[in-house]
């Protein structure tokens, strides 16, 4: 499990991120496309340091909305 961030990109796109993982970035031109790619791309990203040898960092960020 990991927490992402997904927000509407300036091309239209929608860019979503996981802030556990530096530079594991995607978007897709929907939400549901968006969230079908990060999940690729995590996936790709850990095995990479699995196959390293290269410790998987643990998903300790937490969110909320604050009002301003």
């Amino acid at each position: 499990m990991r927490q992402v961030v997904l927000y509407p990109g300036e091309d239209g796109f929608w860019v979503v991120e996981c802030p556990s993982l530096p530079g594991c970035v995607s978007q897709g031109e929907t939400r549901q496309e968006a969230i079908a790619n990060i999940k690729e791309a995590i996936e790709g990203y850990v095995a990479v340091l699995e196959e390293d040898g290269l410790p998987v960092p643990e998903d300790r960020f937490e969110t909320m909305v604050v009002a301003v």
